[in-house]
C-alpha cells in the first residue's frame, strides 16, 4: 500500500484546525488537514437547529475574515457559523481532504515522526497537530435505565421541540446548552424541568458592553490554567433570541420547573439535592462580583457609560425554588424524556503514542507535549481560559506554530 507523506498533519477541520492551517501557511510550513466528515462537523450533526453562537460576530471568529452577513453585535446561527467556517476554508486554501477518519496514531520506530493510519490509507508524518476539539463524546450518567420507559438522550443528539416525543422534558445539566434548550422548549409550548448545579450566569450585556468586551478589558480570557483539582463550574450565557442574561428565576416565572441537582433514580422517582436555594445564590454571587468589577474598571479608566441600576434588581423567588422538589415521579410528572446537557468527556483510544493520563487526558504544556512532534490544540483550558473558544484558536495555533518552525 502507498504510505502519503507530509510534513505537518492536523487531524480536525473546525475552528482549531483551520486556525492552526492558518498559521502553518502563514509561516510557509506545508501541512494537510484531515477531517472525519465534513469542516465544522460538530456544528452541523451534533448541535441544535436553533443554537446560535454564544458570542457575538465581533468577537466570536477567526483572524481576517468576519463573518458574513451577520452584524457586528448579532450572534450567528448555526447554519451561519457553518458557512462561515468553510468560506474560512476557502480564503486560507486551507490543504483541507474530507471524510477521512483516523483509527490509530503511532510513532514511526527508530525516526522522529508518526504513522496515522485512516480510512483512506496510511500518513506519515514528521508532526501532528490533534486538533479535534474538546466536545468528543457527551456524557450520559448510568443513573437511568434504559428499560425505564423514557427518551433519554445527550444535548449533542437533540435537534427541535418536534423530534421529541409527546409529554415533559427533564433537562439535566444548567449551563449555556441545558438552559438555552430548556428555554426553547418551554417556548415551544412544552412542560419542561431543569435540574440545576453549581453554575455562574454572566451578564449578557452590561452598561452597553457585551460579556465578551468585559472579559477582555479585565483580563478574564487570559486566566492561566487552573490548578488540576480545582472544581469546574459551568456558565450560563446565551446568544439565542438576539442575547440574553440568563436568569433561571425568570426561566421559573415563565413555567419551567426548577430542580436541584439530580441524584439517585429508583422505581420510577428522581431524587434531587436541596441545592437549588444554594446554587442560585452561588450564581447570584458570581453575577454580582462581574457587574462589581465592570464598575470599577470603567470608573477606573474614566469611561462613559451609561449606568444600570435594573441590572442589580433580583428577581421574585419563585414557588419551586421556596418549595424545592427532591422526590419526583416521572410518571405522574407526565415526563417521556431526559435530556443530559452533562458535558463531555475526550475519546483518544485511537492515540497510541503516549503523551497520555491515566485518564486519558492529554499531557502537554501549552499544546506541546513531551514527544517530539505531538502537539494538541483546541481543548479546554490548553493556555488560558480563551483556548476552546473560536477566537482563542488562533493565540494557542500561533504559538504551536512557532514551536513546529523551531524544530
Amino acid at each position: 500500500m502507498t504510505v502519503e507523506k507530509v510534513e505537518t498533519l492536523i487531524i480536525g477541520g473546525g475552528q482549531a484546525g483551520l486556525a492552526m492551517s492558518e498559521q502553518l501557511s502563514r509561516r510557509g510550513l506545508p501541512h494537510l488537514i484531515i477531517e472525519r466528515a465534513r469542516i465544522a462537523e460538530r456544528w452541523r450533526s451534533e448541535r441544535w437547529d436553533g443554537l446560535h453562537a454564544n458570542g457575538p460576530a465581533w468577537h466570536d471568529r477567526l483572524p481576517g475574515l468576519p463573518l458574513p452577513d451577520v452584524a457586528p453585535d448579532d450572534f450567528a446561527s448555526r447554519e451561519q457559523m457553518v458557512a462561515y467556517f468553510t468560506a474560512y476554508a476557502e480564503s486560507i486554501a486551507a490543504p483541507i481532504r474530507c471524510g477521512v477518519a483516523v483509527t490509530a496514531l503511532d510513532r514511526l520506530a527508530g525516526t522522529a515522526g508518526f504513522r496515522a493510519e485512516t480510512t483512506q490509507g496510511p500518513i506519515e508524518a514528521r508532526n501532528v497537530v490533534v486538533a479535534t476539539g474538546p466536545f468528543q463524546r457527551g456524557i450520559v450518567p448510568a443513573v437511568v435505565p434504559a428499560d425505564a420507559g423514557l427518551l433519554q438522550i445527550h444535548s449533542s443528539a437533540y435537534r427541535n421541540p418536534n423530534r421529541l416525543p409527546e409529554g415533559a422534558i427533564l433537562v439535566i445539566g444548567g449551563g449555556s446548552s441545558g438552559t438555552q434548550i430548556a428555554d426553547e422548549l418551554m417556548q415551544a409550548g412544552r412542560k419542561v424541568f431543569l435540574s440545576l448545579g453549581a453554575h455562574q450566569r454572566p451578564p449578557r450585556r452590561y452598561r452597553g458592553r457585551d460579556y465578551c468586551w468585559w472579559l477582555g478589558v479585565l483580563g478574564m480570557w487570559d486566566l492561566p490554567v487552573p490548578a488540576p483539582d480545582t472544581k469546574h463550574v459551568t456558565i450560563a450565557v446565551s446568544g439565542a433570541y438576539g442575547g440574553q442574561s440568563i436568569d433561571f428565576r425568570r426561566l421559573a416565572a415563565r413555567g419551567v420547573t426548577l430542580l436541584g441537582r439530580s441524584g439517585a433514580y429508583r422505581d420510577g422517582f428522581m431524587e434531587f439535592a436541596p441545592d437549588l436555594m444554594h446554587n442560585l445564590n452561588q450564581g447570584d454571587a458570581a453575577y454580582l462580583a462581574l457587574l462589581d468589577a465592570a464598575d470599577a474598571y470603567a470608573a477606573r479608566e474614566g469611561l462613559d457609560l451609561p449606568d444600570e441600576p435594573t441590572a442589580r434588581c433580583p428577581e421574585p423567588e419563585p414557588d419551586c425554588v421556596i418549595h424545592p422538589v427532591l422526590h419526583l415521579d416521572l410518571q405522574t410528572a407526565g415526563i417521556t424524556t431526559i435530556i443530559w446537557a452533562t458535558g463531555y468527556a475526550l475519546d483518544f483510544g485511537w492515540l497510541h503514542c503516549g503523551s497520555l493520563d491515566e485518564r486519558g487526558k492529554p499531557i502537554h504544556q501549552r499544546g506541546i507535549t513531551e514527544t517530539p512532534g505531538l502537539y494538541f490544540l483546541g481543548l479546554i483550558w490548553l493556555s488560558r481560559r480563551a483556548s476552546s473558544f473560536v477566537f482563542g484558536a488562533e493565540y494557542d495555533a500561533a504559538h504551536l506554530a512557532a514551536h513546529i518552525a523551531g524544530r
